[in-house]
């Protein structure tokens, strides 16, 4: 019988952890679960909103020094009485049919890993929708965050994530790395012979960040790990990654030769311009979130595509240590 444990590591987000306990409360699955909170090292703490809900929902809160997300998850699954481990982030919110999706699925097609797309809730602020949409768009990600059919092998994400206490214990759980610790794992437990799915109708609702800096930041950090996990997994290496690194070529080459050339050569990017205005605006239902969605899109290329190349020149040309050469990336 499978018994279902949540996982959520959290860092000084007591207002998120309230709205996701929150939307716990809704569930319409019959499924017992436990909820375990992992605070790592926050300065901000949730103790207070955690004893709130204790007497709604199973709730397990433990207290730890900062040692990153992925090390908290392993924390969190270590310490937890199920089973089966469902991984989310703090900053999501889950829809009340998500568990009875969860257990329909894996009774069926049972599966040691899955994983599951995120979306924007319709609470969210603008920004918020507007960068849930470039990282889950066709035109941008090539949807791959939102469908398996997107995907030759899926990988999921720690935002909505899947995992055994059979393919946990097999593979130690997520490496010190952050970003790029979910889909690292991912690569691990497939090569540890377990399977791995996408799981449909249960998108949770993802906030994100909340500042046009923090996203870039963000974005920045995406591009840098995607070369070392390529040096890790050889095998999971696409010539895809390269496309928003190719883009701020496209983007420059383009501007400086609709500038001093002719005004044709800015068609291209002008046209792609266009059709993420549309798209954005007419998922959105919103002109304005369209607007924002295009700043979005060329924040999201640039940093990614920056840091990917700066990345690959270090480790892979100049055959750098990761570790030494980008710390930040990792947790003692």
């Amino acid at each position: 019988m499978i018994q279902f444990s949540f996982i959520i590591p959290v860092y000084n987000r007591p207002n998120q952890i309230k709205e996701l306990l929150e939307s716990f409360k809704g569930f319409t699955c019959g499924n017992p679960f436990e909820i375990v909170i992992i605070e790592d090292g926050s300065t901000l703490g949730c103790s207070e909103i955690v004893e709130r809900y204790q007497d709604a929902l199973d709730i397990s809160y433990y207290q730890k020094p900062n040692t990153g997300p992925g090390d908290s998850r392993n924390f969190g699954m270590r310490h937890a009485k199920g089973n089966y481990f469902i991984i989310l982030d703090s900053d999501v919110l889950v829809p009340p049919d998500y568990l009875s999706h969860v257990s329909t699925f894996l009774t069926h097609s049972y599966v040691d890993c899955f994983g599951g797309a995120d979306a924007a809730h319709h609470s969210f602020s603008r920004l918020q929708k507007a960068i849930n949409y470039t990282m889950t768009s066709f035109f941008t990600t090539g949807g791959i965050r939102g469908s398996k059919k997107a995907v030759q092998h899926f990988e999921p994400r720690s935002f909505n994530m899947g995992i055994s206490k059979k393919a946990f214990e097999a593979t130690s759980g997520f490496a010190k790395i952050h970003p790029g610790e979910d889909p690292d794992l991912s690569h691990r437990i497939a090569q540890a012979g377990f399977n791995t799915a996408f799981v449909p109708n249960i998108a949770v609702f993802h906030k994100r960040r909340v500042s046009w800096s923090s996203f870039m930041v963000q974005v920045k950090k995406f591009g840098l790990v995607r070369p070392i996990l390529n040096k890790w997994h050889p095998q999971g290496a696409k010539i895809t990654f390269w496309l928003p690194t190719l883009f701020i070529g496209f983007t420059v080459a383009s501007l400086f030769l609709g500038i001093f050339y002719h005004w044709l050569f800015l068609l291209p990017l002008v046209s792609y311009v266009a059709i993420i205005l549309t798209d954005a605006s007419i998922k959105t239902k919103n002109l304005g979130i369209g607007f924002m969605a295009v700043l979005a899109m060329f924040i999201q290329f640039f940093g990614y595509g920056y840091g990917f190349l700066k990345a690959t020149i270090f480790i892979h040309w100049l055959e750098k240590d990761p570790q030494k050469q980008f710390p930040r990336l990792f947790f003692k």
